[in-house]
């Protein structure tokens, strides 16, 4: 930096997702482009593959982890995005399986300190709405202003996105 030269101001806003199938992705792409916000993907250790996904099938592995509960803790290569304390507001996207937010969500949502933060969920689906799925992700912690949750459709466009915050009182 010069002698004069403002420092550079970061974003004050983070949109955290885990996409399956990529539609989840595409809308946080789009919401992180309209707000010029940060971005962090939720990465599992343990990756899903197509067969994995395949809810149709009993014995895969989102099969197997919606019967028994004890299988869905997902470790994440990283729980925390780096300076996770300088976000005031931070947006948090994931596919709803079986009405529930995807469980790639839990250990992000365990293990970070929201107070003070403003957090924003929202889904995709293609049939399922966002139903309680995200007053039970704020059931697991104990911190941060937690707005309701919204499915959106993976085509939102960033007019769509701006109309959304804006209904919510969200600002860059």
């Amino acid at each position: 930096m010069t002698t004069g030269d403002a420092p550079e101001s970061r974003p004050t806003t983070l949109v955290v997702h885990y996409s399956a199938h990529g539609h989840t992705r595409r809308v946080a792409e789009t919401i992180t482009r309209t707000l010029g916000a940060d971005a962090f993907v939720l990465a599992p250790v343990d990756a899903y593959s197509e067969p994995d996904l395949d809810y149709n099938d009993p014995r895969s592995r989102v099969s197997r982890e919606h019967i028994d509960r004890s299988l869905r803790h997902v470790a994440l290569a990283q729980d925390t995005p780096d300076g996770f304390a300088d976000y005031g507001t931070v947006l948090v996207g994931y596919p709803i399986w079986w009405g529930e937010a995807s469980w790639v969500l839990g250990d992000f949502v365990r293990n970070n300190d929201f107070t003070g933060k403003t957090v924003v969920p929202f889904c995709t689906s293609f049939s399922s709405p966002v139903g309680a799925s995200a007053r039970e992700l704020a059931a697991q912690t104990t911190t941060g202003d937690w707005r309701p949750g919204t499915r959106l459709e993976a085509s939102i466009d960033a007019d769509g996105v701006r109309r959304w915050l804006d209904r919510l009182g969200v600002e860059a």
